[in-house]
């Protein structure tokens, strides 16, 4: 997993509300156990007809977006089934980021242990967003996980919450199983001096 850095991007808006695993991810995809090909099913029954061809229209086949980082849906965002293929694909298409004014519990602890940032925001500043992308779709925010901090298009900063362990872990570029792996060298201290004190 990479580490987690301050960065600037456009932002790609699909404002609708309750989006499940399910559109993230469709089931048929799901045979797969790593992000290799996932961003290309990203949204797959949104974005392409049943003939396979892109969707005209659909925000993920404007070549504008192809390089955009960050997400802004509608409230919550990733219910449905605890699929972790829903961040893989999200990370697979690049976004590091998706904006909402919830999540589902479940997508929202499998996008922090993947290494996707899920931003939560008021509904004044979600409204705002969804109002400037609509007049401006090119304008961009900054995202700073470090000082929990999302940049708006206006130059306002907003604060966003995130528990401390999934912060240190992103800011690490460390999963789970390499944060407790980064002791390993405290565990053996301590098992040589407990071997000597027995």
């Amino acid at each position: 997993m990479e580490k987690f850095s301050q960065f600037t991007s456009k932002v790609a808006v699909i404002n609708a509300n309750n989006i499940d695993t399910d559109q993230i991810i469709p089931a048929r995809f799901l045979k797969g156990t790593d992000l290799s090909g996932m961003g290309e099913n990203l949204f797959a029954d949104w974005r392409y007809t049943p003939a396979g061809l892109p969707e005209a229209g659909f925000i993920l086949n404007d070549s504008r977006f192809q390089d955009a980082k960050v997400l802004l849906a509608g409230d919550n965002f990733g219910c449905g089934s605890s699929r972790e293929h829903a961040p893989w694909a999200l990370l697979g298409f690049g976004f590091k980021a998706v904006i909402s004014t919830s999540f589902a519990d479940i997508f929202r602890n499998n996008a922090l242990k993947n290494g996707l940032l899920p931003i939560i925001v008021d509904t004044g500043t979600h409204t705002a967003l969804l109002d400037w992308f609509a007049e401006t779709p090119m304008a961009e925010v900054s995202v700073d996980l470090e000082h929990q901090t999302l940049t708006l298009p206006d130059g306002k900063v907003v604060s966003f919450p995130i528990d401390q362990f999934s912060k240190t872990c992103l800011l690490s570029g460390m999963d789970e199983l390499g944060y407790l792996l980064s002791f390993l060298g405290k565990v053996d201290e301590y098992e040589k001096q407990h071997s000597l004190n027995l």
